[in-house]
């Protein structure tokens, strides 16, 4: 397998290859040149494997050998060690049509968890292998970073510095970035917003002369190997619902700001995974749900909300699924783009409108919907659930049909929320490990959203990089 740029003006690259370019050189996203398909006898073998088996199942589709299967398989297995539940990503019963599939069991109590444990492992085998200096710089809405954090914290060869908004990520998120005091790690605390942050990213990754002189490397889901961690849990999700409920539609409601986790279930779904409806919950910062319902992808006004992981006006993966869409024709991928930085709006014909929505469905959740949501289901089934996976249910309940079932991602732990649940004079019991982060001092600079400041500051961190010995 080779991998592909959406706008088509890079040579095809292997696994490794792909993994250290994250963003494409052309400013697409990379893409594998064919998908994959797994029969339906394969799926039915993959029933008994544990997440860790299935894992290194679909990554043999992606990896071209590149790298020894001992070796991948020791990746995979440090990497999920420290999750706290057995199963990784345990599937939960919560009525007759909902189940939840927790997700935040990693080390941060997110999702990202799941993709960054991994990419660390993975960056850190490619700088000893190669010999190469990682300098791994992205932004995040608040769970990338510090999954990205823990996952590289302390590693030889690796360097990391993340992008927050400034005040604009819950407080547990911020402490756990920022109480990390590892000489590899730098929190940059940006005015702005997220989409101010991802903006810097982007256009740093595109400048190919810096990006080259300090060996950047991306852990956002512009990356495609954070696609395709998340791809194996859709699996996992779906393989392991119980014998009474097969045969049924089976859909999926996703929180989904960046286009990243939604995504990552469309390549599942076009690997032949059975699912039905795939359908995107957002907040006020509704794009997704402009573009299914109406066919305009045009950025709003930021708000901020409860689920400030979501605070997204624009979803970085948005041109992977374009790219599909458009009948996988490099060309008018690079037209819509560009008409998109031009004028700021694209919008499809209706037969393309069609398509999508046949592929999805999507709900923008209200402030007062998201807390009504979690206190209906903290006392009607004793299960308290974060913001974001507040916003997934709300979708579940307005799309998922009569007979069908539904998996909905519980993408963080509460503890992480608490700012909004408290509002409903709700008491949580704080993880020990979330418990004591206030008693930790921080470290982070606080810059103007200027990408030349930021630039110099990442000139400063990287350089005092040592070589590798």
């Amino acid at each position: 397998m080779q991998y592909i740029s959406t706008r088509g003006k890079v040579e095809p690259k292997g696994f490794i290859d792909t993994v250290l370019m994250g963003l494409a050189d052309d400013g697409g996203l990379m893409i594998p040149d064919v998908i994959p398909s797994v029969s339906a006898q394969t799926l039915e073998e993959w029933r008994s494997l544990s997440f860790q088996e299935l894992f290194l199942k679909i990554f043999s589709y992606y990896t071209n050998g590149e790298i020894p299967d001992g070796d991948l398989k020791d990746m995979v297995e440090r990497s999920y060690a420290s999750f706290r539940h057995p199963e990784v990503t345990p599937l939960k019963e919560i009525n007759d049509s909902l189940y939840v599939l927790e997700l935040f069991h990693g080390p941060t109590f997110a999702f990202k968890d799941v993709a960054l444990q991994f990419m660390g492992e993975l960056y850190s085998y490619i700088s000893r292998v190669r010999g190469e200096i990682i300098h791994i710089l992205g932004a995040t809405s608040g769970d990338t970073g510090a999954a990205a954090i823990a996952g590289v914290r302390g590693k030889e060869g690796i360097k990391i510095c993340i992008l927050h908004p400034h005040n604009k990520v819950s407080k547990v998120q911020e402490l756990q970035m920022t109480t990390v005091d590892d000489a590899n790690v730098l929190n940059l605390s940006v005015k702005g917003n997220f989409d101010d942050c991802q903006q810097v990213i982007k256009e740093l990754f595109a400048d190919l002369d810096f990006k080259s002189q300090y060996h950047l490397r991306a852990i956002n889901s512009i990356n495609f190997v954070r696609i395709l961690a998340q791809t194996v849990y859709y699996f996992y999700a779906y393989l392991h619902l119980p014998q009474s409920v097969q045969g049924k539609t089976v859909n999926i409601s996703v929180p989904s700001g960046n286009f990243g986790n939604i995504f990552s279930g469309y390549l599942a779904k076009k690997m032949g995974l059975p699912i039905g409806k795939l359908i995107i919950a957002t907040n006020e910062n509704n794009i997704l749900e402009r573009f299914v319902k109406t066919g305009e992808y045009k950025p709003g006004d930021f708000k901020s909300t409860h689920s400030p992981s979501m605070d997204i006006q624009v979803a970085s993966n948005f041109e992977r699924y374009l790219y599909y869409l458009l009948g996988e024709d490099s060309a008018k991928v690079s037209d819509y783009m560009a008409k998109l930085q031009r004028e700021g709006v694209i919008t499809v014909d209706s037969a393309l409108l069609e398509q999508v929505q046949t592929e999805f469905a999507a709900l923008g959740v209200k402030n007062d919907e998201c807390l009504n949501v979690i206190g209906k289901y903290k006392q009607e089934s004793g299960y308290l659930l974060d913001p974001h996976t507040a916003c997934g249910i709300a979708a579940y309940e307005a799309y998922n049909g009569p007979g069908e079932i539904a998996i909905t991602f519980a993408t963080a732990h509460p503890a992480k929320f608490d700012e909004a649940i408290s509002l409903l004079k709700i008491s949580q019991e704080f993880p020990a490990q979330i418990a004591g982060l206030s008693a930790l001092p921080q470290h982070m600079t606080v810059v103007e959203h200027d990408k030349a400041e930021i630039a110099r500051q990442l000139e400063a961190f990287y350089t005092l990089s040592a070589e590798i010995g």
